[in-house]
Parts: structure tokens; sequence; C-alpha cells
């Protein structure tokens, strides 16, 4: 068994003259949760699209649970659970009804079992209570959570999920949060497209970034965190101007005072060979420069991909 539940090799697709994924080489490991990152109009969802056979690509090959995809479609997807563009439902049948509905139209599921299983779906996301209201009177929260009950209707492998958390309220948001995380401690791999820093910072092991239809990085988002731009160390003190002449005859660049708000204070980018932290604070108290705190800052995973892409983000959860 392969060790990766995602594949691909120079995956591509074109429409028309548009490129929307170019060239794309994914390694999403088994067991993981996999942030797939991007900006809008990144090509995530074209992504998920050609992994799941809704869309052929224009070059390149896709091996999900280590099977050729498209062409294994039959044997791969019984196994996978997907939320693509968010859920839709039938608005006057009850959450019971569209499950029950979704499940009978999947030829792999069985009849006999499916009263059972919706019920089990439906406790595995807390909708036990609100099984026979209509899907109308179901909040935004309670409509994805919903979509999710309609991934688990069957044994899982691999849990696809776009933008699953796209448009909640906080609570909302902390909802799908722990579902997920649920279905990770149970063994699930979980691919998360998103373009929420702050839920992958949460949720994920590993992550991957696309630009303008390009992989621009992956890996275990530790790693993604400490490659790349070096980190910052921030001094508190009343003699901002002492410090920076103190920083700057250590090398350390790009020495700068910190908003009004926090005049004092002064921060500045350790080199790769530069001076140990303690060595900073002891030629600080050195120089009679009093030292009122002290930290270094690691690079955000914000930061990360702003150096990537040169692309803002949106971070609110």
């Amino acid at each position: 068994m392969s060790d990766l539940a995602i594949r691909t090799a120079g995956l591509t697709k074109r429409f028309g003259a548009q490129t929307a994924v170019d060239g794309l080489d994914l390694a999403v490991p088994r067991g993981s949760v996999f942030g797939f990152l991007g900006p809008n109009g990144s090509g995530k969802t074209t992504t998920i699209r050609m992994l799941l056979g809704l869309i052929r690509p224009s070059g390149g090959e896709s091996h999900v649970l280590g099977e050729r995809m498209p062409a294994s479609g039959d044997t791969v997807l019984p196994r996978v659970g997907a939320l693509v563009e968010g859920p839709a439902f039938s608005p006057f049948l009850t959450g019971e009804q569209n499950l029950r509905r979704f499940d009978a139209a999947d030829r792999h599921s069985d009849p006999r079992t499916r009263a059972t299983r919706v019920a089990a779906a439906l406790d595995r996301v807390g909708l036990g209570h609100a099984a026979r209201k209509k899907a109308h009177a179901y909040s935004l929260g309670m409509k994805q959570r919903l979509g999710l009950a309609n991934a688990l209707l069957m044994p899982r492998e691999l849990l696809v999920l776009d933008e699953p958390t796209n448009g909640l309220d906080p609570q909302g948001t902390r909802e799908v949060r722990a579902l997920i995380r649920s279905f990770a401690a149970d063994g699930t791999t979980v691919f998360v497209s998103s373009h929420l820093l702050a839920e992958v910072e949460q949720l994920c092991s590993h992550v991957g970034v696309m630009s303008g239809g390009r992989l621009v990085a992956q890996g275990t988002l530790e790693d993604f965190r400490r490659t790349g731009a070096h980190p910052r160390v921030r001094v508190k003190t009343p003699q901002t101007d002492a410090a920076a002449a103190v920083l700057a005859r250590l090398g350390v660049a790009a020495v700068a005072r910190d908003a009004a708000s926090d005049r004092d204070a002064v921060t500045g980018i350790l080199p790769p060979d530069g001076p140990a932290p303690e060595a900073i604070v002891a030629a600080l108290v050195a120089a009679g420069v009093p030292v009122r705190g002290f930290e270094v800052v690691g690079e955000s995973l914000e930061q990360r991909f702003v150096e990537l892409t040169g692309e803002g983000f949106d971070v609110v959860a």
C-alpha cells in the first residue's frame, strides 16, 4: 500500500488559452490533515475536481488511495467522502430525508442499513436532534455539518473538503473544526482546501500552497514555517535608539521601531550567521540598555505565504 493518500505528477488543466492548474506534483501522506492553501482563483477547486474525476486533466496524472484516477473511479470513490463548493439540499425535505435521498443515489450503498447509517452520520455531526427539521430551517453551520454527514454515510479512508468553514460564524467554524479533528483522530486522511490561514494553522499537519495554478511549496506545517525568512528579535526598552545601535553593531539587519502604539520596542531580523539571542541580551545589558522584554519571533504562516507568492491572504477565523 502506498504511504500517500494523494499523489499527482505534472497534473495540468487548461480551459482554452487559460491554464488553471500547471504541472502539479502533489504528495499527501496517509493519516495527515493536509491544508491546501491559496487565494480564490489559484486552482484549488479545479485540482479537487480532477482528483475526484469530475473533470479530466489536460495532462499529467493523479493517484488517489494508490489507484489511478479517473480510470479507477469505481473502486476509489466509494472510499472517498467529499464536500465540494458547499452542500446543496432540498429545502423542504428534512435533514434525514435529504441524507436518505443521497444514499439511495449511491449504487454502492446497502438499502438494508440505510436508516442505521443515516442516523449514525447525523449523530456524528451533532444533528441527531434536528434530523426531522426541514433543511431550509438549518443555519449555515448546520448545513455544513449536514454536508459532512453526507460524506460519512459510508466508511471513508479519505475526506476531501473544499472550504468547509466558508461563510460560517465563529460558532459554526468551531463546530466544523472539531469535527475535522475527530475524523483525523479516527485515522482518516483529511484534505482541506482553504484560504483561511487561521484554520490551517489550527488543524493541519501538512500544507501545500497554490499560486497562479502552480504549487509553490508543500511539506509539514512546522517545516513550512521554518523554511524561509529569518526570525526576528524584538526588544522592549525605553532606549530604542541605543538598542537599535547595539543590534546594528551585532549585524542584526533591518532594525526598525515598532508602531506608534508601542514606541518602547525595536525589532530586527537575525541573519543566518547572527548572534545567539542570549548574546544579544548580554550585549544590550553591557551597553547599559534597560531590557524590559525580549523575544525571538518565528515566521508566521502568513509571512511565509507572502514571501512565496507576494500576495495578501485572508486571515480571519
